[in-house]
């Protein structure tokens, strides 16, 4: 099956209730006018699809710089819908769930995959704990792990679940072990409109991000990911992602390149350091480089909330999970971190808010 983007699918219904796409455009003009802020969000998304424009303006979620606008055709949004739903195994009737913010390019592709797949979609005001507003079971469900850590207890009522905007912390990864759902991290970004390669959380994982279809993967000489998606971008994709390929269809995610850390002429990777420190701390944290003048940068762990950092420091030196140089050079402590609306950190935002706290 390979439908037009402006084509409504006769299973889709929204909220119950199902639409052709001309009463679909009188279900946007009245959240429009009459809805929730959100539910505007949604109407004016609507009205945008169904509009004759074959293309979309989109912004990024600016969590590694300034949000940019970046233009998106519909048929290609479409063939990621098309994607998602021959990964999954997405059926006409369905049923999904709509919890996310329909100004994000994840809350849009909710929508746009109901549309074209004829699934039943339920929308709620977006929040950090959605399940609880609804009492019904759902096949299909997006999630920010911020909204899976606060729905632990109803997770189970969501098929398959999958989770992206930010990444997963081992604590949520272990604390949905032993759910019923199957619970994907997704990797993707609003360039290749939302996922090209999801990662089984639930009820196993081997480590392993694999390909949705129509997608080939390769590395440049700084060991980044490069995606070649001709369905979904009109050129190749150069991402600052290092990784791992273990197959043509796979690959592990090792860290960003543009946050190493130079420490000494030691490259070390933040997030491969933050895994091994994850046990350890209950508090979110993330270690980030900042100048130094013996070393050319240092590692410092920041870590949110109010902590002894003088314990903390004697206790991560006995740790025999960091190697030499992994062991942070100093803890700071900040009341709260910067955050996307996805809840992703904002690292160089937060460390700038607290600066001061350098010599």
């Amino acid at each position: 099956m390979n439908p037009s983007w402006q084509n409504i699918h006769r299973d889709f219904a929204l909220n119950g209730v199902s639409h052709s796409k001309g009463a679909l455009l009188e279900v946007a003009y009245s959240l429009i006018k009459e809805g929730m802020d959100f539910e505007k969000s949604i109407g004016d998304f609507l009205l945008d699809w169904c509009s004759a424009k074959p293309s979309l303006d989109i912004y990024t979620s600016g969590s590694t710089g300034v949000p940019k606008k970046i233009t998106l055709q519909k048929s290609q949004m479409a063939n990621s819908a098309l994607a998602t739903g021959q990964y999954f195994g997405l059926e006409p009737g369905d049923t999904a769930l709509l919890c996310l913010p329909t100004d994000s390019i994840a809350g849009k592709m909710m929508l746009v995959r109901a549309m074209l797949l004829g699934l039943h979609l339920d929308y709620v005001i977006p929040s950090s704990r959605p399940i609880g507003q609804t009492a019904s079971t759902y096949d299909f469900c997006a999630m920010v792990p911020l909204q899976a850590e606060k729905s632990l207890k109803e997770i189970d009522s969501i098929k398959t679940l999958i989770l992206g905007g930010a990444p997963v912390s081992l604590s949520l990864e272990k604390n949905l072990q032993g759910t019923s759902s199957k619970v994907f991290e997704t990797y993707g970004m609003t360039e290749t409109i939302t996922h090209v390669a999801v990662r089984q959380i639930t009820p196993t994982t081997d480590g392993n991000f694999n390909l949705l279809p129509h997608i080939e993967i390769s590395q440049d000489d700084r060991q980044c990911l490069v995606l070649h998606a001709p369905k979904i971008s009109s050129g190749t994709i150069v991402t600052n992602d290092l990784v791992e390929l273990t197959s043509k269809t796979s690959f592990k995610w090792l860290g960003r390149y543009d946050t190493i850390i130079n420490s000494g002429g030691i490259k070390l990777i933040p997030e491969q350091i933050e895994k091994k420190l994850s046990p350890l701390l209950k508090n979110r944290f993330f270690v980030i480089g900042v100048p130094d003048e013996t070393l050319g940068q240092k590692l410092v762990l920041i870590i949110e909330g109010d902590v002894n950092t003088k314990d903390l420091m004697q206790s991560i030196g006995k740790t025999r999970a960091l190697g030499k140089y992994e062991v942070p050079k100093e803890i700071i402590s900040t009341k709260e971190f910067i955050e996307t609306k996805t809840g992703k950190v904002q690292r160089g935002k937060t460390l700038e808010l607290i600066k001061s706290a350098f010599p």
